[in-house]
């Protein structure tokens, strides 16, 4: 199969769309792309020197739904289905995988990294692990009409916010204070308040401020407009006034600067709980004394088991997450000026990819 798509051949310069043959191998498929979400971590892999683990030339692109158009031996049930590919693929057979660790399994597939990405006509990759997406025009199924190419942020940016917030133990009543309200943390907030948390949203632009507001959180703040004390005195006082104490406080830090990430390490309280979802590759001095002061805990999260997917898709579905407050479409062949925005800083949505052949 011919596949058209949009490969990187050095950090920084203009993408170019070539050709290459592709064909399913054992246990693989061929995904036709409906839609590619541009993601943070692209720019990081496009800008900011992250390596991935495949050197370039390689077609990025990790957020990405479609229909299995060819299948390998062993994978011919997948053909003609509708999927979400999972951000993170594992193998499901190594010792970390057998444990529940799929998230550190040292063979894992990781689109746009490990092999070419979505930012493409087609994708070749590994049947385990794929989310089959239901019957899209049932409207039992599918009552507020979401179509299958804005389905694709679930496969990062919402489902990683979904795994950390599993991971969290977040439950009804506690409360979820996300710092960072754009990508990951405007649908994390939404996962949030589906779960039953009160929420608070931070983030610098007032813009994502109002999105949030109208879409899960209790209390918006920019944290730009006080000084760190008087930061941590309103959302103390809000938890109080909500009877919340701090080990029923979940922090996710979603922003992926340091500037956000030391913000979200300073709201920690006794028993508090932080969850860091955001990257960055600059370093962030913290006292990390205050753990064991506050008997806090912090964790990583990297990705999404695939065997959450269906919970989330789901979700979304069923009309309790929102998708077009949050998605802009634009077409595939728009890619290098669409990074180039996203870099400048200042958009609000999650920009989806169209390739040609699914407009």
């Amino acid at each position: 199969m011919q596949v058209s798509s949009w490969v990187v051949r050095e950090p920084a310069r203009p993408m170019t769309r070539e050709t290459r043959e592709e064909s399913a191998g054992a246990g693989e498929v061929i995904v036709q792309v409906a839609g590619c979400g541009v993601c943070h971590t692209d720019l990081g892999f496009f800008y900011d020197g992250v390596p991935t683990r495949r050197p370039f030339p390689l077609t990025l692109g990790h957020e990405i739904s479609g229909v299995v158009v060819e299948a390998g031996p062993g994978a011919g049930s997948w053909l003609g289905t509708a999927v979400v590919v999972p951000a993170v693929l594992p193998c499901g057979a190594c010792a970390a995988c057998r444990a529940g660790r799929g998230q550190v399994c040292p063979t894992q597939i990781f689109p746009g990294s490990d092999v070419h990405g979505g930012f493409a006509t087609h994708v070749r990759l590994p049947a385990r692990g794929l989310c089959a997406v239901p019957d899209l025009t049932d409207p039992a199924r599918n009552p507020g009409g979401v179509e299958l190419a804005d389905l694709s942020v679930v496969a990062d940016a919402i489902s990683t916010p979904y795994q950390a917030i599993v991971r969290s133990g977040l439950g009804e009543g506690d409360l979820a204070v996300f710092v960072g309200a754009g990508g990951v943390g405007g649908f994390g907030i939404q996962v949030a308040s589906a779960m039953g948390a009160t929420v608070i949203a931070l983030d610098v632009s007032r813009a994502r401020l109002e999105q949030v507001a109208a879409h899960g959180a209790a209390l918006v703040i920019d944290p730009a407009t006080m000084d760190l004390k008087e930061l941590r005195k309103q959302v103390k006082a809000f938890a109080e006034s909500r009877g919340i104490p701090t080990w029923r406080t979940k922090i996710f830090e979603t922003s992926g600067t340091p500037k956000g990430q030391a913000t979200a390490f300073a709201l920690l309280g006794h028993g508090g709980y932080l969850s860091v979802i955001g990257y960055t590759p600059q370093a962030v001095e913290l006292r990390v004394s205050n753990l064991m002061a506050f008997d806090a805990t912090a964790q990583g999260n990297w990705g999404c088991l695939p065997e959450h997917y269906p919970a989330i898709v789901d979700l979304v579905l069923g009309g309790r997450i929102a998708l077009a407050p949050f998605v802009e479409r634009r077409p595939l062949a728009a890619i290098n000026e669409v990074f180039a925005e996203l870099h400048g800083g200042g958009v609000t949505r999650r920009y989806v990819l169209i390739p040609e052949s699914a407009s």
